[in-house]
Order: C-alpha cells, then sequence, then structure tokens
C-alpha cells in the first residue's frame, strides 16, 4: 500500500508558509525535479482501465471533478505539469523568468509545439484559453483560480481583455500578477489552466468536448473514440514534444456506473486497473496485492443547500452535523479506509511555521468519540430551529450516486437522523447528473467532496467563499469572504494562517456545509502494470505506463 501525502506535504509546504499568497514556491532551477526521461519505453498494444464512469464534462474549463481531471491531464498540458513526486516541472514552457518583486512572469514555449493535429501551437492559444476560463460568459468553476492575475475583477465582470496575460510572439507569454504568488506555479500545471483550440471552441460550442473530430489537444494522448457509458480511448500524440517517453500506443478508459461491473471487469482480465470497487468486497480485496490503498488530501462532505428552506436555518445545520456519528461511517460503513472528520482541513496540511500540522492548531470542533453528547446537543438545536423532534419539518431528499460508499453513507444517515425525527428520502443517480444537478441548485442536501488542487488549506477553504464557482451549497458569509480575501493578499504568514482558521471556525460553526470523513483512495492495480503513479491530489496517470 502506498502512503503519499502526508510525506508529500511536509516536503512541499515547508517553503510556502513564509509565501505570500500561498501554498507553494517552485524554484525553475534549483530543483531535482525533472520530466520523465525521454529513454523510450517499450509500448504496450492497449492500457485497459476504469477510473470512473461517464464524466460530467472534460472541458478543461468546465470540469471540476477528479475523475474528469484525470481524463484531461491525459490529452492536455500546461505550461508547467507535475511529476511523479508532485514537484512542479516544466511543461509546454521550457523556461521562465520572474520578476525581483514577484509580479512579472515571462514564459518561453518549446520549440515546435503542435496541437494533435499537426497545427501549431503558440503562445496566443494559452492567452484566449485563460481568457475563457475567466469571461462570465464560459461560467467556469474554477475561474477564481485566475484572480491571482491583474485585471481579473474587470476579466470576470465581462471584460474580456482585461486579464493581464500577452502572448508578445508565438514563443513568449507575459503574465501581470496582482500581488506576489508563491504557488502560481502549481496554478499552472492544473487543468483549468491547460490550452484549448479556439476554432474548435467557437465552431462547435460546449460539443467541441464530446467530439472526437474537435476535441483537439496538445498533451501526451489524443482522443481516436467515444463511445458514451461505455469507453473513452486516446492514443499517443505523435506531436507531442516528449513522445518518446510515452508508454502504452493506447489507453481506454472504461465507462461502468455499475461498481459491481468493475470488479468484474478487473478480475476476467479487461482492465488492469480498477476505482470505485463494491464497498463488501473491500475486507476481501485488501487481502491481495492488488489492492492500494493512498492518502488523499481531500474531505468527503455534505452540502446543504442553503438557499432553499429550512437549510437557511443554521441551527438546523448544526444539529445534523452533530448527530452524525463519524467514527461508525469511517470506520464501520466505510471499513476503516477513511479517517473521521472533525475539520474540513485535514492532516497532511502545515500551519504558518511549516512545521506544526494546521489541524493541530485548530480547535475540536466535533469530538467523534463523544457522540452520545453531540446527539444531546443536536436534540437541542432542533427545538431552538423550531422543529423538536422534528415536528414541523418536511421529508428531505438526500442526493447522492452508487459507486462506492455513498449509498450505504446514505442510509447510514438516514438512520442517525431519524434519532432528530429528520425523515429522509435517499435519492440515487449516475454521477453525471448528480454533479450537474449539486452545481445547479437542485437538491436539498448532497454527498459531496474536495480533493485539494495544490497544498494550502486555501484550496479547501476558498470552497465556502460567496462566488466560488464550487459552492454547491450556495452559502454566503461576508465576515468569511473577508478572512479569505486576507488569506489571498497578505504578506504576513502568521495573518495568512490566522485568517484561514478564523474562516474555517465560522463555516464549522454556522454548518455552511458538513464534513464527515477525511479521504482516502483505494483502487486494483495489476501487479504487471509498471510506470503508472497515483497523486495525492486524486489523479491517476497513465501515460507513462505499460503492462510487463
Amino acid at each position: 500500500m502506498k502512503k503519499l501525502a502526508l510525506a508529500l506535504a511536509v516536503v512541499m509546504i515547508f517553503s510556502l508558509a513564509f509565501s505570500g499568497c500561498g501554498p507553494k514556491t517552485e524554484n525553475p532551477s534549483g530543483t531535482d525535479a525533472t520530466t520523465p526521461s525521454t529513454d523510450n519505453q517499450p509500448a504496450g498494444s492497449e492500457l485497459a482501465v476504469c477510473i470512473g464512469p461517464d464524466p460530467e464534462t472534460i472541458d478543461p474549463a468546465l470540469n471540476s471533478a477528479v475523475d474528469g481531471a484525470s481524463l484531461i491531464i491525459h490529452a492536455f498540458e500546461g505550461l508547467m505539469t507535475l511529476d511523479q513526486g508532485g514537484s512542479v516541472v516544466p511543461g509546454q514552457a521550457e523556461t521562465y523568468e520572474v520578476s525581483d518583486d514577484g509580479l512579472n512572469w515571462t514564459f518561453h514555449l518549446r520549440d515546435g509545439l503542435k496541437w494533435s493535429d499537426g497545427q501549431p501551437l503558440t503562445a496566443a492559444d494559452f492567452e484566449w484559453s485563460w481568457k475563457r476560463a475567466v469571461s462570465p460568459d464560459t461560467a467556469a468553476p474554477y475561474g477564481e483560480f485566475f484572480n491571482v492575475i491583474a485585471g481579473y475583477d474587470a476579466a470576470a465582470a465581462g471584460d474580456f481583455d482585461a486579464l493581464q496575460v500577452k502572448a508578445v510572439d508565438d514563443k513568449t507569454l507575459t503574465v501581470t500578477l496582482a500581488a506576489p504568488c508563491g504557488y502560481f506555479t502549481q496554478l499552472l500545471a492544473f487543468p483549468t489552466y491547460v490550452p484549448v483550440r479556439k476554432d474548435m471552441v467557437e465552431a462547435n460550442g460546449e460539443a467541441w468536448a464530446t467530439q472526437v473530430s474537435s476535441y483537439i489537444s496538445n498533451g501526451p494522448y489524443k482522443m481516436i473514440e467515444w463511445t458514451p457509458g461505455e469507453y473513452i480511448k486516446y492514443a499517443k500524440n505523435e506531436n507531442y514534444w516528449n513522445y518518446d517517453a510515452l508508454g502504452s500506443d493506447t489507453i481506454k478508459f472504461l465507462l461502468i456506473e455499475d461498481p459491481n461491473a468493475v470488479l468484474t471487469a478487473y478480475q476476467s482480465g479487461e482492465i488492469v486497473c480498477a476505482k470505485d470497487l463494491p464497498s463488501q468486497e473491500i475486507p476481501a480485496l485488501r487481502e491481495t496485492e492488488d489492492f492500494h490503498l493512498d492518502d488523499l488530501m481531500g474531505t468527503y462532505y455534505i452540502s446543504l443547500n442553503t438557499k432553499r428552506e429550512p437549510f437557511d436555518n443554521a441551527k438546523l445545520r448544526q444539529a445534523l452535523s452533530l448527530a452524525i456519528d463519524r467514527n461508525y461511517i469511517a470506520n464501520t460503513v466505510m471499513q476503516g479506509t477513511y479517517t473521521p472528520a472533525t475539520a474540513f482541513v485535514g492532516p497532511g496540511l502545515l500551519d504558518a511555521d511549516g512545521k506544526t500540522p494546521f489541524i493541530d492548531n485548530s480547535p475540536l470542533f466535533i469530538d467523534p468519540n463523544d457522540y452520545e453528547g453531540n446527539l444531546e446537543k443536536a436534540k437541542q438545536l432542533m427545538v431552538e430551529a423550531g422543529y423538536p423532534n422534528g415536528e414541523g419539518l418536511r421529508e428531505i431528499e438526500y442526493f447522492t450516486n452508487q459507486q462506492g460508499y455513498h449509498k450505504p453513507v446514505a442510509e447510514a444517515l438516514q438512520q442517525m437522523w431519524a434519532e432528530l425525527g429528520v425523515k429522509l428520502n435517499v435519492q440515487v443517480a449516475d454521477w453525471a447528473v448528480v454533479t450537474a444537478d449539486r452545481r445547479q441548485g437542485n437538491y436539498d442536501i448532497a454527498r459531496n467532496g474536495w480533493v485539494f488542487d495544490y497544498n494550502d488549506p486555501s484550496s479547501m477553504l476558498d470552497l465556502f467563499t460567496t462566488t466560488n464557482g464550487n459552492n454547491d451549497g450556495k452559502y454566503s458569509n461576508p465576515e468569511y469572504d473577508k478572512l479569505m480575501e486576507t488569506a489571498r493578499t497578505t504578506g504576513d504568514a502568521n495573518v495568512r494562517f490566522d485568517s484561514m482558521h478564523q474562516a474555517e471556525q465560522i463555516i464549522m460553526d454556522e454548518a455552511g456545509a458538513i464534513p464527515v470523513a477525511f479521504y482516502s483512495e483505494f483502487y486494483l492495480l495489476n501487479p504487471k502494470v509498471k510506470g503508472f503513479w497515483h497523486s495525492p491530489l486524486g489523479y491517476f496517470y497513465f501515460m507513462y505506463a505499460t503492462v510487463e
């Protein structure tokens, strides 16, 4: 079993505690990190895997799911990318310079970059793609990831060219930041920052990312087949700058919704990697060498539609949170593969000193070992909320998907909340439906989860700011927003981290969302697969993988 996240976080966060804008400071020249070797690997005929069902979208600007991101990173590449150790290394940019004040960045693209159809890729492709992601017409969930760049506010309000990114020539891109930002290179490796083809987007609209003919990419692989509900197939992109390092000739991503069917496909040899396994099989699977349990930096949580009655009532939300037996869910329902979440920011993230875990400096918001005491408080809060023993409270719908532990967790919540007199109707839908309806606010309560996009508490806490595109519960608190804005702009590490602690206190006190468990990820991998890795950020990397 692999245990990656804590060690990675210790290495990566120590240097960022003193960064004015946040999580991570990367040294473009003083690092041991390298791109994968270009020594030619033996090519396999095909690598078949299943890491999720049909994605809601694989448009880099619109995707907000980890499974979608894993598909995107095989087809696209940004200015920077991440290596197996999680370090930022050059991608489409070969070199870059930063001004002494940390505001002006100049990127130099590699020679001869091309799209998968052979057309030249230029700096202008990056400029247009970033501006598209910020445009309100696009409504990108991660649009705020560009708020570190000068001109963001005007661009997000509709001035397309206000964002301070400029293609000086075909190979040179300049970027002006609003304030020094230590994690900017980490953002450059994030899927929303990859380039997309302007002509394909404009000619096809949102459908450009649903058709093989228009899904032109610049990364290690290119899409060659897509049968919705069955599979997506990629082939090596002969125009990729590091083509000789790539692994299998093709990668076939099976899109299977039913966990039992996923396991059957693995056991029959149809696939060599399987995620979203049937929960009842985990105890037996854990005894095999194929089973991997990796730490993830993330939190399994519950979104409550705070714009819909009765979830606009903070006391009701607090009662629902306290009535959850987190130990039972993590250790029994999830069979010890997750750990109880007493906050939103979990293990693996450090505080301002670069040594102390962030969670160690947080109050014990919820004691998972005092369920009976928590339940009594929850019952009192129901009285204060105006719903003693659930009287006067309508039936509540809980929206979730079938994979993994999601349905068993919902059924456990159904029993726990019944102690408050709450009637819960569990609705199960396909994953793509859940994510779309959740974002559009078509739900009461829904299962949710977040794996960190970069190694800093803000990656989680920014979710609950009023304007964040991934704030599915539409939680809004001006003081919370102000604290997170301070965390983004201050140059004082102590002020920055103190602001984030205060913000977490607010979201926990108001139960604007409800943390349940800290993530791990389990999957099956054929031992004959070499060159694969899985990131603590949740991504699966098959582009350099082969089967012996």
